[in-house]
């Protein structure tokens, strides 16, 4: 029989109880293979650009990190994809966009890491830099947009986000990029990729058709450098954000085929 105390203690807590499991769903736990996924933005962007996904990804019990990398320099931004990797607690699958295919390329070989997916992303030989994977091949309409700063960072003009960055986005989310986007720095552009991760794991890429930053046959060709399991998506260069759910369910497949290897 409770007394009187026991009794006050359950009133008190019912509600704790009920407010937390409400504030703090239970996502059902991912069924087989990585259940741990690191997403990294690239330039011009915040960890925001993969809320979408974010959102889809944990519904299926996946746990998740978004880095928040500073674009200040390719180091910079390793270290801090990094950290987010010590934080996991197992297998990491490495998701990288853009400028973060560069990234990943060399965060990748943290022992944490089982495998690489490049979204519409940069995918360097070893000791190349930006600008060597980019010199055999055209330039997208989204390079004549790029804007220096005093300080020696590149930002997109509007019209570059609006035509060639995310131009298959509704207007009011292309506006929404303009206002957040970070500054990278341009010097990052010169920094070279040693001991490149996808030697050594297992690579997926989704090449993006109607890319206007990054040209899709080099997203064709260099995902065959790799030997990645590629898809191929009808968006801009930001698939994660205009169609995050064939995104999420490529992911969710990588880090099933990981379970195998």
């Amino acid at each position: 029989m409770f007394t009187f105390q026991q009794f006050t203690l359950c009133a008190i807590l019912a509600p704790i109880t009920m407010f937390s499991s409400s504030v703090y769903p239970q996502h059902k736990p991912a069924t087989a293979g990585i259940k741990n996924v690191v997403l990294v933005h690239g330039a011009f962007a915040d960890g925001s650009s993969w809320a979408s996904v974010i959102s889809l990804l944990q519904a299926r019990g996946y746990q998740v990190t978004a880095v928040q990398n500073p674009l200040t320099s390719l180091e910079d931004d390793v270290a801090a994809t990094k950290r987010a990797i010590a934080l996991m607690d197992g297998p990491v699958l490495l998701v990288g966009h853009s400028w973060a295919g560069m990234v990943i390329s060399a965060a990748g070989n943290d022992p944490k890491v089982a495998g690489l997916l490049y979204v519409a992303a940069l995918i360097p030989d070893e000791g190349q830099s930006v600008v060597d994977v980019n010199a055999p091949y055209p330039a997208g309409p989204g390079a004549a947009e790029f804007r220096p700063d005093a300080k020696g960072y590149l930002s997109l003009t509007p019209k570059g986000i609006h035509e060639a960055f995310a131009q298959d986005l509704p207007a009011a989310k292309r506006n929404e990029l303009v206002a957040t986007q970070t500054p990278w720095a341009a010097s990052a552009t010169t920094q070279k990729v040693y001991n490149v991760a996808w030697k050594n794991k297992p690579s997926w890429a989704i090449v993006a058709t109607e890319d206007r930053m990054i040209d899709p046959g080099q997203e064709r060709a260099t995902a065959k450098m790799i030997n990645a399991t590629t898809i191929e998506l009808e968006s801009s260069h930001v698939p994660m954000v205009s169609q995050p759910e064939k995104v999420a369910d490529f992911i969710v497949k990588a880090t099933l085929q990981l379970a195998t290897h």
